[in-house]
């Protein structure tokens, strides 16, 4: 029986089979154009998942006669990197070695700076991929030598033929006749939002559902439908922006609402999508629009949990998020800063308080009070603008930390204020 993956089996093997990226691998393509003519340089990849990157570095190494060492930074070490490095030195590597480090924003500053050596005097030529933002997580050194192409997600008329032809090939290699209607194929490629892997393997799925049949009698010809796929991917295939934006506004509802269970189901709907970075960020704004202070140390811990939740990926990121989101959901709620916010923005948008007071305004600071030479560390003096002083953008919340804090500016602003001299 077959154990690898399907995707793996038809991965193209030249530009002219690769699924989308066009504007790097199509007729006028600049990677092909650069492969072609023979000069291949470092390269940082950066897109989406599925979207072709490990494909064209395969494709670029065969095309180069180097010799080729690929790595996952999530589970190579930088010894094994350095050891396939060391054959440089020897006469196998004597041609240059071409080195492909996939999520290599896994590997962190020092890993990465330790590459460079290799790339400077052209013993290694490094093709890199990450699915995010090269510039946050990758070494500004190894970006500076290298070329960075973005991937992007492949389009539901683009990922069709390949779809196609990966039915073709379960179909030879079961001996069955089961076939597909374009709007079932783009029904697959439609959801799988650009990644070809998971439209690939979604479709394998199908196959064998359609195949194992509803237990009656078989035909020759047998139909894969929609109702094939969504038993493997129910609620998922139909997920579009709207559906999006509903599911994150639901789960900020729910947290707000302080309801754990509703919290764990939007999170269970919104990771079924493989939207890591989008419950990233809600979860981040609600630790401080909803939270806030109520309970200061939610924002450190949710960032903490995030920033776990993207080193781990899919399917175990979701066990720090859905901390993370418990943890908002049974936390004290308070907007108060919230608010003071949007109050002070309505007066800037007003075009108050253009002019600061003169005594906070540097070089001299002239009247200006220490606060730290008085008793209590406070001493009363004018912050505001003149024409918004004595304005209260912020009350305190009625919960146990911010009463806290307000019982604390009742008494410096009743004891306070004395010189310490």
């Amino acid at each position: 029986m077959r154990n690898e993956p399907l995707a793996d089996i038809l991965r193209p093997d030249s530009f002219d089979t690769v699924v989308g990226q066009e504007h790097l691998f199509g007729k006028h393509g600049v990677v092909r154009r650069m492969v072609e003519s023979g000069r291949i340089t470092n390269m940082i990849f950066y897109g989406p998942p599925g979207t072709g990157k490990t494909t064209a570095a395969a494709i670029i190494a065969a095309r180069s006669g180097m010799l080729f060492r690929r790595f996952n930074c999530t589970s190579a070490s930088l010894a094994e990197v350095k050891e396939a490095l060391c054959e440089t030195d020897n006469v196998f590597g004597a041609g240059g070695i071409l080195l492909y480090l996939d999520e290599i924003q896994y590997f962190n500053r020092k890993q990465q700076q330790a590459l460079l050596e290799y790339m400077e005097d052209g013993r290694v030529t490094l093709i890199a991929s990450t699915t995010e933002n090269p510039h946050f997580y990758i070494y500004n050194a190894i970006i500076s030598r290298s070329s960075l192409f973005e991937f992007k997600p492949v389009s539901a008329a683009a990922m069709v033929p390949a779809l196609a032809r990966a039915l073709d090939k379960l179909n030879a290699d079961n001996g069955t006749k089961i076939e597909a209607d374009e709007e079932t194929l783009r029904f697959i490629a439609a959801g799988v939002k650009g990644d070809v892997r998971r439209g690939i393997g979604l479709l394998e799925n199908g196959y064998f559902a359609a195949n194992a049949g509803d237990g009656s009698e078989k035909s020759d010809k047998m139909t894969l439908t929609k109702e094939h796929i969504e038993s493997f991917h129910a609620g998922i295939l139909n997920y579009n922006e709207d559906t999006h934006y509903d599911l994150l506004s639901c789960l900020q509802k729910s947290i707000r609402g302080s309801d754990p269970d509703a919290t764990a189901f939007y999170v269970a709907k919104i990771l079924a999508t493989g939207d890591i970075i989008s419950l990233c960020r809600r979860l981040q704004v609600i630790a401080s629009e909803d939270v806030g202070l109520a309970y200061p140390q939610a924002a450190a811990v949710v960032r903490a949990c995030c920033e776990s939740a993207k080193e781990l990926g899919l399917p175990e990121a979701g066990i720090p998020l859905i901390n993370a989101a418990i943890l908002l959901a049974t936390a004290p709620k308070s907007n108060s800063a919230y608010l003071a916010l949007a109050a002070a923005r309505e007066d800037v948008e007003k075009g108050l308080g253009t002019t600061v007071p003169r005594h906070l305004q540097s070089p001299l600071f002239k009247g200006y009070r220490y606060p730290h030479d008085y008793t209590y560390h406070y001493v009363k003096q004018q912050y505001l603008p003149d024409d918004l002083r004595g304005k209260k953008y912020y009350t305190f919340g009625d919960n146990k930390t911010e009463q806290a804090a307000a019982a604390h500016a009742a008494t410096i602003r009743r004891e306070g204020g004395k010189s310490k001299d």
